[in-house]
């Protein structure tokens, strides 16, 4: 039994794929489940099978796309999905719009869905686009005369009225995602599925196409599933994501906390040291993010010094005066926060990063040793990773809202 406020209950949901053969697999295969199933047993072959991870070689013929995926979508939530390619992100979209089966699991749906999965799937390509506009109408259940009640809507939106009646054949790839968006947008659809798809779009479609899902979802009370790789997109958009990991649901949670997960890597350390000495006359050989008693800290208080120790090399028959040392500020998304230079370059140097200057997230280091407009003698980009955390500047008050990347140094006058 669903509760009033959800619109789509997925529980157990599986997906499992034979390697390397087209179809189901060999007779004996087939055969085998038919005996199960009049016998009222499991299919044998549920049994067997690996996660899905695409980055080794596995040894079972059988891989699980997705293993035993259980969540829950509220009416008017806007659910992001993120992971890594072949994590099984489209997988799941392709089970829930319909266009495959799970091999075990069950998906309860409360309206009616509505899917934008691939460039012009659904389209048949020798039918005008207003004639696709109909048919995709037809297919969503609608009456031709609703259709037609919202056909100038969708056409202004797509901006493709000069070839609306051209067949979409001859539409660029970017006009049949156009076109497919605002007719699965303004078909009034309860679910609305779109997957990595509108990253084809230019950037003043992707705005409207955002903007387009934030009223539906809003202002109509409305359901969105959002597939993306694009996470400035998807933290302007969702309310809640989930990470799928090799066919398995990693983390539910909020944008900010889920995003940090996925971009975040254990492995990865707050110190860099040079691997191997390439006789460079000038080198970055370490790199340490220390804390106020300089000792190496990964995590840091909004509100305390970051310090950042470098060791360099450097050439004694070159003047240092004619050498700078350039360090940037990464976040999570490689986005560079601010940079700062030192023209004074020596063997050790040593970067204080001021209090109360970076707001929560996760940061890296992008740093080279150069002669301005000249030359970039020697380059670490993205390294050494630390993260700050605000538990009480006057902006924590606003819980997840996305307030920027740095506290401004400004003041109110009256």
């Amino acid at each position: 039994m669903m509760k009033d406020d959800v619109i789509l209950k997925v529980e157990n949901l599986s997906k499992q794929y034979r390697l390397g053969l087209v179809g189901t697999g060999t007779i004996s295969h087939d055969f085998n489940r038919f005996l199960a199933r009049i016998r009222g047993k499991e299919d044998p072959y549920l049994k067997i099978g690996e996660s899905n991870d695409r980055s080794t070689k596995g040894t079972s013929e059988y891989v699980w796309a997705l293993k035993d995926i259980n969540f829950e979508v509220k009416r008017g939530e806007i659910l992001g999905i993120i992971g890594k390619n072949g994590a099984g992100k489209s997988t799941l979209l392709k089970i829930l719009s319909k266009v495959t089966g799970p091999t075990t699991g069950s998906i309860n749906y409360n309206g009616r869905i509505a899917s934008l999965l691939e460039v012009g799937t659904g389209f048949h390509p020798e039918m005008t686009g207003k004639e696709n506009i109909f048919l995709n109408g037809a297919i969503l259940g609608m009456t031709k005369k609703e259709i037609a009640s919202k056909l100038d809507e969708i056409i202004e939106f797509a901006g493709c009225e000069r070839y609306i009646e051209t067949p979409v054949k001859r539409y660029s790839s970017g006009m049949k995602v156009r076109l497919a968006f605002a007719v699965a947008a303004f078909l009034e659809p309860d679910i609305l599925v779109v997957d990595e798809v509108l990253a084809v779009g230019d950037a003043e479609f992707q705005k409207k196409a955002i903007g387009k899902m934030k009223d539906i979802s809003s202002g109509e009370g409305r359901t969105v599933l959002f597939v993306s790789h694009d996470l400035n997109a998807i933290s302007q958009l969702c309310s809640r994501v989930i990470l799928i990991d090799k066919g398995s649901i990693k983390e539910v949670g909020s944008v900010n906390d889920i995003i940090n997960i996925y971009l975040s890597d254990h492995s990865k350390s707050n110190s860099f040291k040079v691997k191997k000495n390439y006789n460079r006359p000038n080198q970055i050989l370490e790199i340490n993010v220390l804390n106020n008693e300089y000792k190496p800290c990964s995590k840091f208080n909004y509100d305390e010094s970051i310090y950042i120790d470098f060791k360099l090399k450097l050439n004694d028959s070159v003047s240092t005066q004619n050498l700078n040392f350039f360090v940037t500020i990464l976040d999570s998304k490689k986005r560079r926060i601010f940079s700062c230079e030192n023209n004074c370059v020596s063997n050790k140097l040593n970067l204080r990063i001021e209090p109360k200057t970076l707001v929560r997230g996760s940061y890296s280091i992008h740093t080279f040793i150069n002669q301005p407009k000249v030359a970039r003698l020697d380059e670490v980009e993205d390294v050494c990773f630390f993260s700050v955390i605000d538990n009480g500047s006057y902006l924590s008050k606003h819980g997840e809202y996305n307030y920027g990347s740095v506290f401004g140094n400004y003041k109110w006058i009256k």
